[in-house]
């Protein structure tokens, strides 16, 4: 196995053993006042090492104290109390009471599902993605409840080792009870101690982006780029969709969809594009789809086909598989390293083939995510991805991508509330499709409205699918709308100091 140093993320995931009290079955780890890990075993086997989730469990050693009762016992911090029969968790047996919240709805009971249609339980999380979403959806729980209790279950994530991959963990249950009532800042705080820290973003991240689904040529895209100017419309992000690359590809080779090779009667000279897009000022993505591989066509094939063993006599294509760490090394240093060494900044993973991989449990995005976003920072630069949530933690590897919506009001009402809820699972930046991506209706004002929320939202990302119905240049819109769009760009440029000094802080 060979996976690069610079691919293993740091980890403290040792608590301190005056933190633990351990059964033969069991084991509680009072992580702070207010946290706990509660851990249940058949083979009395518990994990110790970082999982995709959890990094750090170094906290200081809080205070608290312990009354055996029978084969159970009792658990009492500053914060909360907790009591344990000492068998199997179960509903009955394993409660978290927090200081001050001894009413029936604010009690943590393992195994139960609070729910009153008068008001929500857990204030919810985030969602994996808006793909063709249309108004609300239902939200992954977070760590902010009404009843003040809230829990993080990683029993299902797997352990991550030494050498940077992964493996099955021991331990059936493995849930991490955050009592901190109200105080949502401080269980934020230290969830972010527990998972790691949100990055810091390069300045340019923090600018109006522009992108849309359209096969430009680079003389098309130099124009649009002139006339933006003239009209004294900023932007710092310029994201190419696929077909940068070949989209029409021999039958026998399969979906055009995954591609690595540029499309040089799109792009006939790719060095001297992305060239002239730096010498604007703009930083540069493409868009991926790695589900299909590397095929024959692709001007990478014959060295990956080489390091991977695969015929390049009979084409056959080499394979993609996140899940064998030894894919690892060559997908990113044959395949990505030299585009970026012609000019292109990070990457844009449009990972949609669902969660299943070679290894039980490994969500391809998840590892997607995680070795893209540590590989793009070899160089010393800030590092970035664009790319679909992929669970808790996800906040490790910004940015998110939330996927393609489908442009209607009731798709721009949830956006605001989508995207402050996912601070209740630390999850920060967000970048939506502004103004809507795809059906739905061309509406001017709904257009100006979005322009106006991506003003205000994490990542001003505009976006849009191969129609030209679906533009968002402001002058393709009535005289009345077009200023509205114009000025909601201009001021997000006029923001990026404050954007910038804020993501510092």
């Amino acid at each position: 196995m060979s996976i690069d140093q610079r691919l293993i993320l740091p980890t403290s995931p040792l608590a301190p053993a005056a933190s633990v009290i351990s059964g033969d079955h069991y084991r509680i780890t009072v992580l702070t006042e207010r946290l706990l890990r509660l851990e249940y075993s058949s083979t009395g086997v518990f994990e110790d090492r970082a999982t995709q989730v959890v990094l750090d469990r170094d906290f200081p050693t809080p205070e608290f104290t312990v009354a055996h009762k029978g084969a159970g016992l009792q658990v009492r911090t500053s914060g909360l109390t907790l009591d344990y029969d000492g068998g199997v968790f179960s509903t009955g047996g394993l409660v978290v009471t927090p200081v001050g919240g001894e009413s029936y709805h604010q009690i943590w009971r393992y195994g139960e599902l609070l729910h009153d249609w008068k008001f929500p339980i857990n204030l919810g999380g985030t969602a994996r993605t808006l793909d063709l979403v249309d108004g609300p959806i239902p939200l992954e729980p977070g760590l902010m409840s009404t009843m003040g209790v809230a829990q993080l279950d990683d029993s299902a994530s797997l352990a991550l080792t030494a050498d940077g991959w992964v493996e099955p963990r021991h331990a059936e249950i493995d849930l991490y009870v955050f009592a901190y009532g109200h105080d949502f800042s401080g269980a934020l705080r230290d969830f972010y101690h527990l998972t790691g820290p949100t990055p810091l973003l390069p300045r340019y991240a923090l600018g109006n982006w522009w992108s849309r689904y359209h096969a430009y040529t680079a003389d098309e895209y130099a124009e649009l780029l002139d006339r933006f100017e003239a009209e004294n419309l900023p932007f710092s992000v310029a994201v190419i969709d696929m077909d940068w690359h070949h989209v029409e590809i021999p039958e026998k080779y399969g979906s055009g969809w995954t591609g690595y090779t540029w499309n040089t009667d799109l792009f006939p000279d790719p060095e001297r594009f992305l060239a002239d897009l730096r010498r604007r000022g703009l930083a540069v993505t493409l868009n991926i789809h790695p589900a299909a591989g590397i095929r024959g066509h692709e001007a990478s094939y014959a060295r990956i086909a080489a390091l991977r063993g695969v015929d390049t006599a009979s084409e056959e294509p080499v394979v993609f598989d996140i899940g064998d760490p030894d894919f690892i090394a060559p997908y990113l240093e044959e395949i990505h390293h030299p585009l970026e060494e012609q000019g292109v900044d990070f990457w844009w993973i449009d990972w949609q083939q669902g969660q299943a991989s070679t290894v039980p449990g490994l969500d391809p995005l998840w590892a997607l995510n995680h070795f893209h976003y540590l590989d793009n920072g070899r160089t010393g630069r800030r590092p970035l991805i664009l790319s679909r949530y992929a669970g808790p933690g996800s906040h490790r590897y910004p940015l998110g991508f939330s996927g393609d919506t489908i442009t209607t009001w009731e798709s721009l009402a949830f956006q605001p509330y989508f995207t402050a809820t996912a601070a209740n699972i630390g999850y920060g930046w967000w970048s939506h499709d502004i103004g809507g991506h795809l059906w739905g209706y061309r509406d001017e004002e709904l257009t100006a409205r979005w322009f106006q929320l991506g003003v205000f939202s994490p990542i001003n990302r505009l976006h849009s699918t191969n129609s030209k119905f679906a533009t968002k240049e402001p002058w393709m819109f009535d005289r009345l709308i077009e200023p509205v769009l114009a000025e909601s760009l201009r001021l997000r440029h006029r923001l990026v100091p404050y954007l910038y000094t804020m993501n510092a802080r």
